[in-house]
């Protein structure tokens, strides 16, 4: 069954590739063992070294006990890499430290303008506490 008939959406490189590894794939078969031998182990070179060029250059992720830790290559010990892990935490604590007084700040304003607005009222704050009060603003309010 030829592969490029399975999809007729196939782009002519796709369907050129598949006629390729056909042809590859059947006369691999007729190659003497020797030979065949020789391309299995320069294969397996090739991505045990493709492999190490990978790991060399790229991130890891390593497993640490129930915690995973980056690893960016290179020796743990430097110290300027551990340094520059704990800059994105302390600009959180910092940030979040801000944002506790900045609110703060604001919260305290706000009660002192309802403490000027109730001490500079005509009515006495006693009045506010007055069940009798709270009936007048009641029946103010429905009418």
């Amino acid at each position: 069954m030829n592969h490029a008939t399975l999809n007729p959406n196939a782009s002519n490189q796709d369907r050129f590739a598949l006629k390729l590894t056909s042809r590859l794939s059947d006369s691999a078969d007729a190659l003497p063992h020797d030979i065949s031998e020789r391309l299995r182990t320069a294969r397996m070179q090739a991505l045990g070294a493709h492999k190490q060029a990978k790991l060399a250059t790229s991130s890891q992720v390593l497993s640490n006990g129930m915690a995973a830790t980056l690893n960016l290559g290179g020796s743990d010990s430097d110290l300027w890499r551990r340094a520059a892990s704990f800059i994105p935490l302390l600009a959180l604590v910092l940030g979040m430290l801000a944002i506790q007084f900045l609110g703060n700040d604001e919260r305290a304003r706000d009660l002192a303008d309802i403490d000027s607005a109730l001490l500079t009222d005509d009515l006495p704050p006693a009045a506010y506490t007055d069940p009798g009060f709270t009936q007048f603003l009641k029946s103010r309010h429905d009418q």
